[in-house]
C-alpha cells in the first residue's frame, strides 16, 4: 500500500501577515511578489531600503523648496508609511513621501516665513481627504471609477511621469543631469548595466547599486558638494528632527483646500497601477488608501512634516522589481524613522550629487510614465474611439508642459490641471455623443481587475 501525500502549501507564521513567495530567493519568470508575500526576510530588508533610496530626491527637494525641515519631513514620512500600512491592513504597498502638489499653496500660506499657517492649511487638506476617503469606504468606489475610468487614470499617472521628467534634467534648478551630465550618465548606466547583467536579487536591486556607483564616481571624481561635506563632518548622530507647532487661518485653509482634487486623482491612479500590476482588483481598499494618506497627512502638519501622498517613484521600484511586499513598506518606514532621528544621516543625504539623482530619476519617472500606458493596454482602451483619443491627448500636453492658471493667490498647475482637463473632457465629450443621439460607445475601458491586470517586467 502507498501512502498519499499532499503538496506543501506556503505556512503563514501567527505572527505574520505574510506568506513566503517560492523559497523566498527567486522569482520566477512572468511572477510577482504580492502584496501579502515577501521574499527572506534579508532580500526584504534590500527591496525596503531601496524604496527609501527611491524617495530621496522628491521627499527632500519639498521641504528644501519650502523651507520645511528635511529630517522632520523624512520622519514623518516613516510614521505615515507605517499608517498607510496600518489603515489599509497591508494590502496596499506605498511609500508616503512629500507632496509636489502642495508646494505652491504652501509657498502662498506662508507668513512672514513662519511655517505655521502652512502646517495648520496641511492639516485641513489631509482631514478633507481622510473624509473623502471615508466616504469611499462606506458607499464604494464605483463612482471613482464612473468619475475616472481608466482612460482617465492612465493618462493622470502617465502625465505624472511626464510633468516630473523636467525636474530629472533639472532638478527644479541647477541640478539634475544638467548640472552633471557625466556622473547622471554612469549612474543611468549602472541602473541599466545592473537590470540585465546580475540574475536574481542583484538585479532587482538596480536602483540602489546604480546610485551607490554613481556616488563613488562622483566622490572619485570630485563631484561631491563641498559644504555637504563640512555638515557632515560636523552633524550628530543621533537627535531628534525640528518640531513646529501648526497654526489655523482661513487664508491657508482656502488655499490648501483644492488639493485634494489633485490626491484623489493622484492616488487613485496609484491604487490603479498598483492593481494593473500585481494582477489584483485594489478597488475595496481604494477608501482606506485614502484615509490612511489624509490621516498621515494631518500627523505630518502637526509636527512640522511636509504633506504626504502615494509616491509614483517607489510605484516605478515596484515595476522593476517585482516585489509589491508590502513588508518592504514596513521595512522601509521603520529605516525612514531611524534615519529621521540621525542628524548625520541627514547631512549625509546632503552628499549626494545632484547628477546622481538626475540619472536615477530619468529611469524611475519614465517607469511611472510608462506604467500610464499600461493601465490603458490592460483595461484594453480603444483609442479609436475620439472621446478616449482626445482625453488622453490634451491631458498629457497639460500635464507635460506644466500648465498654470491662478485666480488670487490660487495657483493650479500642470498635474493639477491635466487631471481636471482629462475628467471634463471626457465626460463632456461623452454628454455630448449621448445628446445627439448616438449609442455611447463601450470603449471607453474597464476598471483594471485580477482578470485583466497582468505582471511587471
Amino acid at each position: 500500500m502507498t501512502q498519499e501525500t499532499t503538496p506543501r502549501t506556503p505556512v503563514r507564521r501567527r505572527w505574520s501577515p505574510w506568506t513566503l513567495h517560492g523559497d523566498g530567493r527567486t522569482i520566477a519568470r512572468g511572477e510577482v511578489v504580492r502584496p501579502d508575500e515577501r521574499l527572506s526576510w534579508p532580500r526584504t530588508m534590500g527591496i525596503g531600503v531601496q524604496h527609501v533610496v527611491a524617495m530621496f530626491g522628491a521627499t527632500f527637494t519639498v521641504p528644501l523648496i519650502t523651507g520645511f525641515p528635511p529630517a522632520t519631513t523624512l520622519f514623518f514620512s516613516g510614521i505615515g508609511t507605517l499608517l498607510f500600512l496600518l489603515i489599509t491592513r497591508g494590502r496596499v504597498p506605498s511609500y508616503l513621501g512629500s507632496s509636489f502638489a502642495f508646494i505652491a499653496p504652501v509657498l502662498a500660506a506662508k507668513a512672514g516665513g513662519d511655517i505655521g499657517p502652512a502646517l495648520g492649511g496641511i492639516i485641513v487638506a489631509g482631514a478633507l481627504f481622510a473624509a473623502v476617503g471615508a466616504i469611499v469606504q462606506w458607499a464604494g468606489s464605483r463612482w471613482i471609477d464612473t468619475l475616472m475610468p481608466p482612460v482617465v487614470t492612465g493618462a493622470i499617472v502617465a502625465m505624472i511621469g511626464l510633468n516630473l521628467a523636467p525636474t530629472a534634467w533639472d532638478g527644479g534648478g541647477d541640478g539634475g543631469v544638467k548640472a552633471q551630465p557625466l556622473i547622471a550618465l554612469v549612474t543611468l548606466a549602472a541602473i541599466l548595466i545592473t537590470t540585465v547583467a546580475f540574475r536574481g536579487f542583484l538585479g532587482r536591486l538596480s536602483i540602489l547599486l546604480g546610485v551607490a556607483v554613481g556616488w563613488a564616481y562622483a566622490a572619485v571624481a570630485g563631484g561631491l558638494p563641498a559644504d555637504a561635506l563640512d555638515n557632515l563632518r560636523n552633524a550628530a548622530w543621533i537627535g531628534l528632527p525640528d518640531f513646529h507647532a501648526p497654526t489655523f487661518t482661513w487664508h491657508a485653509a482656502v488655499l490648501m483646500a483644492p488639493v485634494v482634487f489633485v490626491l484623489i486623482a493622484e492616488n487613485a491612479g496609484h491604487v490603479k497601477a498598483v492593481a494593473a500590476m500585481t494582477g489584483r482588483n485594489l478597488d475595496r481598499e481604494m477608501g482606506r488608501a485614502f484615509m490612511g494618506d489624509g490621516v498621515a497627512t494631518m500627523l505630518a502638519g502637526a509636527g512640522g512634516g511636509s504633506a504626504t501622498t502615494t509616491y509614483a517613484e517607489n510605484i516605478g521600484v515596484m515595476a522593476a522589481t517585482r516585489v509589491y511586499s508590502t513588508a518592504a513598506y514596513l521595512v522601509a518606514g521603520l529605516s525612514a524613522i531611524l534615519l529621521g532621528l540621525s542628524p548625520k544621516f541627514g547631512a549625509l543625504i546632503g552628499t549626494v550629487p545632484v547628477g546622481v539623482l538626475g540619472g536615477a530619476t530619468t529611469v524611475l519617472y519614465g517607469l511611472i510614465a510608462v506604467l500610464g500606458a499600461r493601465i490603458w493596454i490592460d483595461a484594453r482602451v480603444d483609442f479609436q474611439n475620439p472621446v478616449n483619443l482626445m482625453t488622453a491627448a490634451v491631458a498629457l500636453i497639460v500635464g507635460a508642459a506644466d500648465y498654470s492658471v491662478s485666480a488670487g493667490e490660487i495657483s493650479f498647475h500642470g498635474i493639477a490641471l491635466g487631471s481636471f482637463a482629462a475628467i471634463v473632457i471626457y465626460h463632456g465629450m461623452r454628454a455630448i455623443t449621448r445628446l445627439r443621439g448616438e449609442q455611447d460607445p463601450p470603449a471607453a475601458g474597464a476598471p483594471p481587475s485580477a482578470t485583466t491586470g497582468s505582471t511587471a517586467g
